[in-house]
């Protein structure tokens, strides 16, 4: 599941890094294991490519394990980690506009349902990924990336203002002006609104 290193004490967090800093090969594995599904997750909400999102990845865990003398114990790991990937993103974009593919993202992500699930519950749980991908579609870059490590990420907001080198009382407005921004998003497609009647009721 998302997040398994940021319920990690801070201590065994540091423990692990020490350990990959003298080449521990469990360790390594651990750091990205812990990692790397919600690293993608959220690289595929913020640019709509599977193709992007994991070659971000890949490179961002190359550049953090080449420079993990650098890291600052100060901070928690995914901080470090997603500021690098965020670097990497920006680049990404700046040689190529995203083109956001929420079907492809949806069905990317359908790996996470239960099994279990009957036809009626599945076509809900589709409906709801593709109405938060249009909602997400009309958000500002900053936003949404507010947006999905609040919701996505469970971050706290004290983690993302930090993340992001803004006051606590702003990422609070972005997060309050962007949710607001997605309901007036779905609520102006009939479409949309309906999926969202259907799920919700």
């Amino acid at each position: 599941m998302y997040n398994e290193m940021a319920m990690m004490p801070k201590s065994s967090e540091h423990a692990l890094i020490r350990k990959a800093r003298r080449g521990d090969g469990a360790a390594i594995e651990g750091l990205i294991r812990a990692h790397q599904e919600a690293l993608y997750a959220f690289l595929l909400r913020m640019s709509g490519r599977p193709e992007t999102a994991e070659d971000i990845v890949q490179e961002a865990f190359v550049r953090v394990l080449k420079n993990l003398d650098r890291f600052d114990s100060r901070f928690r790991f995914s901080t470090w980690l997603f500021t690098i990937a965020k670097r990497l993103y920006v680049n990404s974009i700046q040689k190529r506009r995203p083109a956001y593919d929420s079907e492809t993202v949806g069905a990317l992500e359908g790996g996470h349902d239960s099994p279990g699930l009957d036809a009626a519950q599945s076509e809900t749980i589709a409906n709801v990924r593709r109405i938060v991908d249009f909602a997400l579609k009309h958000l500002g870059p900053q936003q949404r990336e507010i947006i999905l490590l609040f919701h996505q990420q469970n971050w706290p907001i004290t983690e993302i203002a930090l993340y992001l080198d803004m006051p606590e009382g702003t990422v609070k407005s972005h997060l309050h002006r962007a949710r607001r921004r997605m309901k007036v998003a779905i609520q102006s497609s009939g479409k949309m609104n309906r999926h969202a009647q259907e799920a919700w009721s």
